[in-house]
């Protein structure tokens, strides 16, 4: 059969097309492609051509800054903070009093005078302790017997002739002084009544120690009576501790009466230095409770630290010492020395 491609010629008389060789795959180089180690360049698209301006990115190199790590978040619920150590002082005076003061007892305010106070002296500030509870605890927290003292702060309040280093004996603690007392002062309250000026009597028997002295801590007894309108009248500060517990809460609110009223007409110039949580015990509801209302009650008057419960306290107060010396690596010890810190942070312009 002939057709178009001539006789006897046919599609299928075609001679077979050779296979295709698939050609080899061009190799890379490091002009067209750099290798993957590289850092891989980039071309701003306004740059000019002959000039290019190249920004390698490294994927070492952190895109976007990361966030702080918030804070962790103390025994009251706040972040907390760092506090340094106070700087050292090239002279002493002009001291700041502050009032340990709470009507309720049992609460840990001889505790807290005697532990901030020897903390306070630990780093260099010069401290005097009065002891202006007639049951005398806080002389007997540092090892004085109340029956062998023959000059108390009741003489200083009432003998004209009686001075204040007739009286002042040393704690035992390098930097700290005390002021005892014992159960004669008792007796103070009663015959204060009748003098002129009753609510200014420890103001003006403890005025020269102003100067020689950087913090001087009055612990109060437990009631709101004249001895305390005493030592609110004389102070700049109050430090109200507090055991986290229930009762003790409530009686906060008639104690905050109370400074406002020597505030108003007595002392304008007196200060709620801080809320001090005491005895808390982190396990319980009840003490985590108690220290969440404080601090929505009081706010930032409440200090960042806490005392917790430790058998130290009781042990160190029967070897009539501080705990940072009966027991300096307990975590009481370090509690007050955090507490030092703090309240010089927040009181003493250190």
């Amino acid at each position: 059969m002939s057709g178009i491609f001539g006789r006897g010629h046919s599609g299928s008389d075609a001679p077979a097309m050779p296979p295709r060789v698939p050609s080899p795959a061009p190799v890379p180089t490091e002009e067209a492609h750099p290798p993957m180690s590289q850092p891989l360049p980039f071309v701003r698209p306004d740059q000019q051509h002959d000039e290019p301006l190249v920004t390698t990115v490294t994927a070492t190199e952190p895109l976007l800054e990361s966030e702080p790590e918030p804070a962790a978040l103390g025994p009251t619920g706040r972040p907390m903070p760092e506090f340094p150590d106070p700087k050292p002082l090239t002279s002493h005076g002009h001291a700041r009093v502050i009032s340990m003061c709470n009507q309720k007892g049992g609460v840990g305010k001889t505790t807290t005078t005697i532990n901030l106070g020897a903390s306070l002296a630990e780093y260099g500030r010069k401290v005097l302790l009065v002891d202006f509870d007639p049951q005398g605890s806080l002389s007997v927290g540092l090892g004085l017997n109340p029956h062998d003292m023959e000059m108390t702060v009741y003489n200083l309040l009432m003998d004209r002739e009686t001075s204040l280093d007739d009286v002042v004996v040393p704690s035992g603690v390098p930097g700290m002084d005390l002021l005892p007392s014992n159960i004669d002062l008792s007796a103070a309250e009663v015959q204060l009544v009748h003098e002129v000026a009753r609510e200014q009597t420890l103001q003006r028997v403890i005025g020269p120690a102003i100067e020689q002295y950087d913090v001087i801590l009055i612990d109060c007894q437990p009631s709101l009576g004249l001895l305390t309108v005493n030592a609110l009248t004389a102070s700049n500060g109050v430090i109200v501790p507090l055991e986290c517990e229930y009762f003790a809460l409530r009686g906060v609110a008639l104690l905050k009466t109370t400074i406002d009223k020597v505030r108003e007409r007595l002392n304008p110039n007196l200060e709620i230095d801080g809320v001090l949580g005491t005895m808390f015990d982190g396990r319980t509801l009840h003490s985590r409770e108690v220290m969440e209302r404080l601090v929505q009650a009081w706010g930032d008057k409440v200090f960042h630290t806490v005392i917790r419960r430790t058998v130290k306290f009781s042990d160190s107060t029967v070897a009539g010492e501080p705990i940072t010396s009966y027991a300096s690596t307990s975590t009481g010890a370090e509690a007050y020395r955090q507490l030092a810190k703090e309240v010089a942070l927040r009181c003493l312009d250190v």
